[in-house]
């Protein structure tokens, strides 16, 4: 199969589903209608993100909750035309469709910050996961500040809190998560 190349017109998002059955390699989402292929990662947002997935794997497993957490390649449909696909997200009380571009009801969605994305990640991104009713939690790992922002949404409200140690609770779905467990390997410590 030929692989489609990034297209010049907008789209929605079932259009999108369709075109990445044969879309070029590496990573896109869909913005506003348009293909936006994403930039190569750099060793250290890979290795926050598989931190990530594991903090968040074994919260799930030490709370006993029938949730799913899924690492990016997986999108959410933020509306009909704009598709994310977040670093890490949880689902939680529905099974996952294992073929499936998409997850239906993210409870929890987790960008780490790079360089090139932390204004976006602060400021777009947060408005579009919220207008997912079923997104109620939003952290934003600073791996070089040693900081997660943990934007918690309880009906129309939307607090935050910046932390640098201890727990990050999630609830719903009702559990907990380390801070230090989420930032990954650190510079300063050598850590690999």
């Amino acid at each position: 199969m030929t692989a489609a190349p990034c297209p010049d017109r907008r789209m929605t998002v079932t259009d999108y589903l369709a075109w990445s059955e044969a879309r070029p390699p590496g990573r896109f989402e869909l913005v506003e209608g348009r293909v936006v292929a994403m930039s190569p990662e750099r060793v250290r947002h890979n290795l926050v993100k598989l931190a990530v997935a594991v903090a968040l794997q074994n919260a799930v497993r030490a709370a006993g909750l029938p949730c799913t957490v899924f690492t990016d390649g997986v999108g959410i449909a933020v509306n009909g035309d704009t598709v994310r696909e977040p670093d890490a997200s949880v689902q939680c009380g529905v099974p996952a469709d294992l073929d499936a571009k998409l997850i239906d009801a993210p409870v929890i969605v987790v960008e780490v910050t790079s360089p090139s994305s932390e204004r976006d990640d602060q400021q777009v991104l947060l408005v579009e996961y919220f207008s997912v009713p079923s997104i109620r939690h939003y952290l934003i790992v600073l791996p070089e500040k040693r900081a997660v922002v943990h934007h918690h949404k309880t009906g129309e409200a939307i607090a935050t809190r910046i932390v640098h140690e201890g727990e990050i609770v999630l609830d719903p779905p009702g559990m907990k998560v380390a801070c230090e467990a989420l930032l990954g390997p650190s510079a300063e410590r050598g850590e690999s």
